[in-house]
């Protein structure tokens, strides 16, 4: 069924699905893709014409949702249903942006019912239920698909993020961004060279601003850390040490008090990181912690801007797991 489906993602040439899947099976299968929404020009490469769609739709087995998407089986769809559909009423080249693309990739709170969606046309149709914003610097660089969704891409919703919420709440979009991994300055200057005079080029340089201050190599993290440790007379860590778990793999922490079953890692300014790297990190910390490990991270903003918080943290850490 995979194989049949993708033949008919969007964007790709029509085939006859008849002769290998019952056309509603194969239309449910693309709409539970599509987060239960299927468009038009979709159901017509099944054969469906106008009429056909319109006897389905009274028969309760298609839902309009907006002119030319609909429902499939019921109305009730999902946020991220909801969104799919205003991409897909929106045209071929409409990306889910601003507020709505932050919440899809996780870095802001969802707020509000309607879907925003930027077109890359000056003269494109207002909606019912969904806010559109027009826009003549989106390119094909901005947009990419999240979770089966057309959408702006982080640098770019970021930039977008700025026209429309205050400074406060861009800086928290920033600073999920990066947490999540997802944070790439170079794609945000790219972004920022291409957008034009708006609000956001000018908000997000002020807050990017705030955030400036020289990357720490792996040896300039070591040693700034050594340093605070040594001026606050704490133990010293055992460095770039390997913890050796029961099945014989092993991993190697950045820093390690072993006698208290202390792992300190130092999570280095990543603006190019994955997010893929950044669940490995995670899966990484679970062992450590079923292996009776406590573990904690800190950022180099942490030890360069916070280092008495960053002292405090280690030294409750050492003397609640020293042993008797």
């Amino acid at each position: 069924m995979a194989a049949v489906v993708q033949a008919i993602d969007i964007g790709q040439p029509g085939v006859d699905l008849c002769h290998h899947l019952p056309r509603d099976a194969a239309i449910g299968a693309l709409a539970e893709r599509q987060h239960g929404v299927v468009g038009l020009q979709q159901l017509e490469r099944f054969g469906l014409g106008k009429a056909a769609v319109a006897k389905r739709a009274r028969d309760g087995r298609l839902y309009r949702i907006h002119r030319g998407v609909y429902a499939v089986g019921h109305p009730r769809l999902t946020v991220r249903g909801r969104w799919m559909a205003a991409t897909m009423a929106c045209g071929r080249s409409a990306a889910l942006s601003h507020r709505s693309a932050a919440a899809l990739w996780g870095i802001l709170e969802r707020r509000g019912r309607a879907a925003e969606v930027t077109v890359p046309s000056p003269g494109a149709r207002a909606r019912r239920g969904i806010d559109v914003h027009r826009s003549q610097t989106l390119t094909p660089a901005d947009v990419t698909v999240e979770d089966a969704i057309p959408c702006t891409t982080v640098a770019r919703t970021l930039v977008d993020l700025g026209d429309v919420v205050d400074t406060r709440s861009l800086e928290q979009a920033v600073d999920q961004a990066e947490a999540l991994r997802l944070f790439d300055l170079r794609a945000v200057e790219e972004v920022l060279a291409r957008a034009g005079r708006r609000r956001g080029v000018g908000l997000v340089g002020a807050v990017l601003a705030e955030l400036s201050a020289p990357a720490f190599t792996e040896s300039e993290f070591e040693e700034r850390f050594l340093a605070l440790c040594r001026g606050a007379s704490l133990p010293s860590p055992e460095v770039q040490a390997w913890i050796v778990f029961e099945d014989g793999t092993s991993f190697r922490a950045d820093f390690l008090w072993r006698a208290r079953s202390l792992v300190v890692e130092t999570d280095g300014y990543a603006f190019h990181s994955s997010r893929g790297a950044f669940e490995r990190d995670r899966r990484r910390d679970q062992r450590l912690k079923l292996a009776g490990y406590e573990v904690i991270r800190f950022t180099w903003r942490e030890i360069a801007d916070e280092p008495e918080r960053v002292l405090g943290t280690v030294r409750v850490l050492l003397a609640r797991l020293a042993r008797p």
